[in-house]
């Protein structure tokens, strides 16, 4: 799993940038540093102006998730880029193919308009188009630039006038923030989630945060000394385990709020600590240590180890009155537990934003987290590289779905291998049966022609449905869809159906002027012949 170790760097000013490269020089070697310090060099002799703040500060978190010193110098130099003061081949050849190919990605997914217009706020089209950022970064790590490029974007919101910051805050709570909790990065997620939450909602979150009465590195410095609390108390008795803490930040509270329908002193968990241990016999000896410790609160305990929830979810929830007179819940699970709890089909995004399982796309979320993880080992048991998980993340992940874009910015999700003509019947059977023709990324394209992840597709129609036989041949290649060949095969159906009716009155009609009866109508014949209805006759 991938976490935001210690407190995000403060950002250096250009006069400082030699400050800056010594505050990152404690997680990079020298030579690595090095290529960093080439980076902004190539940035100021390109644009002596430049505000180098700007990348460095992502650079600053970027460096923060364990990502490498390539990741580093894409932030750095992505501005003078994108303002095309220099170009991806200058990037390849002074730097390597590694980092202009993370800016060429990021620069792919920003062009996106989508992007830029917004987005239905609908949690089917959030969805959707989370989807799609994910599977179109053939590298992960143009994701998570993105995401730090975003963080970036929401601390320094306060430039941007009112209507601009509650658009961008409501973008980073429906796309960024749910997209960091996704791939496992808690702290970007609720800075972000926190910062989106006080310009959306600022009377409430004011109100919060005036009731929680500390500021969040005050909070985090009271769960550091209830965790170092809490690890004496173990040590002294012999019981190995590890210890996590961390504040419940102002969105979450205000969620649990809302979904149970209480005020902010009926919340227990504002502040958590979460102790894994070996066994599940020393999870109950854990609990009787901070029940020693503080005095627990009755209606706040659940033992879910005994009684798991309907998903198999285990754990031990308590909430104790701690130094100070300030609650604290403290969770309690097993190393397994927390895994499947992360991992499993207790999943803790699905926790919180709801929504229909797809079961298929958690257990790509679920494999993502772990080639995340910054301790996973490669093949030779060293730790895993940037190159391994980009390896395996193209090579896994997302394969078997493609995602593309209607004109109005709606995200449709397909088979891959899907033509222009499956994209026609998944938007209505409708639009397929008069498809005529198709546009990808404006241009015309056969129906034939295979989509790909992030590309725009316009339907040409004509104004009578004219499906074509030939689009059921397989080896023509016109659908790839259980969906659309269905739908024309309910087509000709139909219209078989209209040809046997006419066909069967002709023939009835012929019959009976051949035997000269008249005025006996085809009802009285059906019903004669036991036929419910004459359709069934004539058929």
């Amino acid at each position: 799993m991938v976490y935001v170790t210690n407190q995000l760097p403060e950002v250096a000013p250009h006069s400082i940038t030699e400050e800056w490269l010594a505050q990152l020089g404690t997680d990079f070697p020298e030579l690595e540093i090095s290529k960093i310090r080439a980076a902004i060099n190539m940035v100021i002799e390109t644009d002596p102006d430049a505000d180098l703040e700007h990348g460095m500060a992502v650079g600053s978190i970027l460096s923060g998730l364990q990502l490498s010193h390539e990741v580093i110098c894409a932030a750095v130099l992505y501005d003078v880029v994108d303002h095309e003061l220099t170009t991806l081949e200058e990037i390849e050849e002074k730097q390597c193919k590694g980092v202009s190919s993370i800016i060429a990605g990021v620069q792919r997914m920003s062009a996106m308009g989508i992007l830029k217009e917004g987005f239905d706020r609908s949690q089917k089209s959030a969805e959707s188009l989370r989807k799609l950022l994910l599977a179109m970064a053939d590298d992960i790590r143009v994701v998570l630039v993105m995401l730090a490029e975003r963080l970036y974007l929401m601390r320094s919101i306060k430039e941007y006038d009112e209507v601009e910051r509650r658009r961008l805050a409501v973008e980073t709570m429906d796309l960024y923030a749910p997209l960091a909790n996704r791939l496992g990065i808690w702290h970007l997620k609720w800075e972000l989630e926190d910062m989106a939450f006080r310009y959306t909602d600022p009377r409430t979150y004011k109100q919060i945060a005036h009731f929680l009465d500390e500021r969040r590195v005050d909070r985090q410095q009271y769960i550091d000394s209830l965790v170092d609390i809490i690890k004496e108390r173990l040590e002294q008795d012999g019981i190995k385990a590890d210890i996590k803490g961390r504040p419940k930040h102002i969105y979450s509270i205000w969620k649990k709020m809302q979904r149970k329908g209480v005020g902010f002193h009926d919340i227990y968990d504002a502040r958590a600590v979460r102790v894994l241990t070996e066994n599940n016999a020393a999870c109950y000896h854990v609990l009787g240590i901070v029940h020693g410790l503080w005095p627990h609160i009755p209606k706040e305990f659940d033992d879910y180890i005994a009684t798991p929830k309907g998903n198999d979810y285990q754990s031990i929830h308590t909430a104790v009155i701690g130094p100070g007179g300030r609650t604290v819940e403290i969770q309690i699970r097993t190393h397994e537990m927390e895994e499947h709890a992360e991992l499993g089909v207790a999943a803790h995004w699905r926790y919180k934003e709801g929504g229909k399982s797809d079961q298929k796309f958690e257990q790509k979320i679920a494999w993502l987290r772990k080639i995340l993880d910054t301790s996973g080992e490669g093949e030779d048991g060293e730790p895993g590289s940037d190159e391994d998980v980009i390896d395996q993340f193209q090579s896994e992940i997302f394969q078997d779905r493609v995602y593309v874009i209607t004109p109005s910015g709606d995200v449709i999700d397909l088979q891959q291998g899907a033509t222009p003509l499956d994209f026609a019947f998944a938007i209505h059977s409708e639009v397929g049966n008069r498809c005529r023709g198709a546009k990808v990324d404006g241009r015309i394209m056969p129906l034939t022609y295979i989509l790909q992840n992030g590309q725009q597709v316009e339907v040409l129609t004509t104004k009578e449905a004219k499906p074509s036989r030939d689009w059921l041949n397989p080896q023509l290649g016109y659908l790839h869809t259980s969906r659309a060949r269905s739908s024309v095969k309910a087509w000709f159906n139909q219209l078989d159906q209209e040809q046997h009716l006419t066909d069967g009155r002709q023939m009835l009609d012929r019959e009976l002027q051949r035997l000269g009866i008249r005025n006996l109508k085809h009802e009285q014949i059906a019903q004669e012949m036991h036929q419910d209805h004459i359709e069934d006759l004539l058929v």
